[in-house]
């Protein structure tokens, strides 16, 4: 697993606690792998989800610091989203 998605599956724990989502989410981070985050917590994993998000590194860890707002990131196309919009921007919020 690559020291992005340590980074990720760090960063995104500290930011989801105490967040219900009510589904799954996947975030593809290009070129370095996947997470996963549900109401169980966030993990390393490439599994079936309610949305993906998929965004280069820069971009994600961006984010994460919020340097980057998600919805700009979104309508600029440097956030792409497949699935349930809702759920989407419920977790923008969170990250916002």
């Amino acid at each position: 697993m690559s020291d992005v998605i340590n980074e990720a599956v760090k960063l995104l724990t500290e930011k989801m606690t105490g967040l219900e989502i009510g589904g799954t989410v996947k975030f593809d981070i290009e070129g370095e792998g996947t997470v996963m985050v549900d109401d169980n917590g966030v993990r390393a994993g490439d599994d079936d989800a309610d949305v993906t998000l998929s965004a280069d590194p820069d971009t994600f860890q961006g984010m994460m610091d919020g340097e980057t707002n998600p919805t700009s990131a979104f309508m600029t196309g440097k956030l792409k989203v497949d699935g349930d919009m809702g759920m989407a921007m419920k977790l923008a919020s969170a990250l916002a």
